[in-house]
């Protein structure tokens, strides 16, 4: 919730959210103890596994986070208008709309720019800026959260699992990206969807919430530098 401020389960309509919610918000004393922003990072990935498929119209999820998440780390890609840094961080393009422009050349051209971009074009640790630390919330800052940023664990959204490979994107937090392990494969949980019987999903997916509620045992360990990319090897 201290990502948004806004809803982040949603459906494709961005109007409704499931029924399930309800007994995690009955006690508001109780909410600070969830990880909401895993799990919203979790239907996200879902949600944009699913639009892969050529039967699917509409993109569900947290769709805020992830248009902030590029414009963050795109400085070419962003909207003008938009530079006062406050928190939450998430929802400092909350109100752009793009142009109402044709369809068609719109993705041709954003497709032309995605090709031409330079290693320059990107930025590594767009929150670790003078500017931005400024303003977030305190509490962000503290060891036990910035240490769950480099587990390499689950994500977990009801029966939605997904991998959290952090190991592979080490650049986004100041270290130099070797060549990562082989990743996790979890296609098989694409069936889960939710829908149904999936009241026992605590149960029937026990071992993944043990992994989650073991992460602290897979933080990963390395320096920050000043430079962080790839490394040759990984280029190799």
């Amino acid at each position: 919730m201290m990502l948004l401020s806004t809803q982040l389960f949603g459906d494709k309509s961005g109007t409704r959210l499931h029924i399930r919610w309800l007994s995690y918000v009955a006690k508001l004393e109780d909410m600070g103890h969830y990880s909401w922003g895993s799990a919203a990072l979790s239907w996200l990935y879902r949600c944009m596994c699913r639009v892969a498929n050529r039967n699917i119209v509409k993109l569900a999820g947290p769709l805020q986070l992830l248009q902030s998440w590029i414009f963050w780390r795109f400085p070419g890609f962003r909207a003008d208008g938009f530079d006062v840094f406050h928190w939450p961080l998430g929802s400092r393009w909350g109100g752009y709309q793009p142009s109402l422009s044709d369809k068609g050349p719109r993705v041709a051209n954003w497709r032309l720019r995605i090709d031409l971009l330079q290693p320059g074009d990107f930025l590594w640790m767009p929150y670790s800026l003078v500017k931005v630390v400024q303003v977030v919330h305190p509490e962000i800052l503290e060891a036990c959260h910035m240490t769950l940023w480099r587990a390499a664990t689950v994500l977990i959204y009801f029966v939605v699992i997904e991998w959290h490979p952090v190991d592979q994107v080490l650049p986004q937090f100041g270290e130099v990206q070797g060549r990562p392990r082989a990743a996790l494969n979890t296609d098989f949980l694409m069936s889960n969807d939710g829908r149904g019987g999936d009241r026992s999903f605590s149960l029937t997916l026990q071992s993944w919430h043990i992994h989650w509620a073991n992460r602290s045992q897979h933080v990963l360990q390395f320096d920050i530098v000043l430079d962080p990319g790839p490394s040759h090897e990984y280029l190799d």
